[in-house]
């Protein structure tokens, strides 16, 4: 199933894109996508059983936002430097661990909604990345299987970074990745039934109309699974979380002087295969 959330910021309703591509009203089946019905077999079921009925009102997507699709996001775990291309573009050794940092949730925003470059950045870069939405509490996993079996779905993240305050600013990545709007996410949650193979996915980014990135989850260092097995042996993931899983190659760091980076008036666009697609205009915070 394509998850999403339609309507103005806070206020967003559960809402499903049907095999059709029509956008379908859920909140006469459930109230909103989060976590606990993420948890929740026989809810999952009811919007299934009311899917396959055909009778979910449609809705008219014309003018109507996409906002994030999934609320109350309990945190937003990062990896960093996952995929070998992109560690080889920034001349960085290959991690024998996970890199692990954090988002704050209140840096997800729509797929569609402006990005604010932070007042004084002069480095603030994109990365496409695969975030993979928790759906089981997941601790000490044993393995492959039983990580997959935790994962709800799969849906495009935009971590967008600022790289002064990440690398030359001192003390930890948070600085460069925690400003406000830094983590467009969506426009769906596709659960984990239609990705059948999370390591065979085509990532791509365009800053105005120019391809950037043009990669595969394939490269990745450590697989979804592994991060997710990995992760849950620092820290207990609940329904709801959300990993980003790492940026391939072609990011603005990773270009030669001078480095391309974003201003206010550009304009990114991001997709995943069968996961959607994602476009922000940048503006001034």
């Amino acid at each position: 199933m394509k998850l999403l959330r339609v309507g103005t910021a806070g206020s967003e309703r559960p809402a499903l894109l049907d095999t059709e591509g029509t956008l379908r009203d859920l909140s006469g089946v459930v109230p909103d996508i989060d976590g606990p019905l993420l948890a929740d077999d026989a809810a999952l079921g009811r919007i299934r059983t009311a899917a396959e009925s055909g009778e979910l009102p449609a809705l008219d997507a014309a003018g109507l936002r996409v906002g994030p699709p999934l609320a109350r996001i309990g945190k937003v775990v990062c990896i960093g430097l996952n995929y070998h291309d992109h560690a080889r573009e920034t001349g960085a050794e290959p991690p024998a661990e996970p890199v692990i940092f954090f988002k704050a949730a209140d840096t997800v925003v729509g797929p569609h909604d402006t990005v604010l470059v932070p007042r004084g950045s002069v480095k603030t870069d994109w990365e496409v990345e695969l975030a993979v939405v928790i759906g089981r509490t997941a601790r000490y996993l044993p393995s492959h299987e039983e990580a997959l079996a935790h994962v709800a779905g799969y849906a495009v993240a935009h971590d967008v970074s600022e790289r002064e305050f990440q690398i030359e600013r001192g003390g930890t990545w948070d600085k460069g990745k925690n400003c406000e709007t830094f983590n467009p996410l969506g426009p769906w949650l596709v659960t984990a039934d239609e990705v059948p193979d999370p390591q065979n996915l085509a990532l791509r980014l365009w800053v105005n109309g120019e391809l950037k990135q043009d990669g595969t989850t394939a490269e990745q260092i450590f697989p979804v699974a592994e991060v997710v097995r990995y992760v849950s042996q620092f820290m207990t993931l609940y329904p709801g979380d959300v990993i980003n899983t790492g940026t391939p190659a072609g990011v603005a760091l990773g270009q030669p002087e001078p480095k391309p980076y974003l201003r206010a008036g550009d304009v990114v666009e991001l997709e995943i295969e069968g996961l959607g697609r994602q476009r922000q205009a940048f503006g001034d915070a």
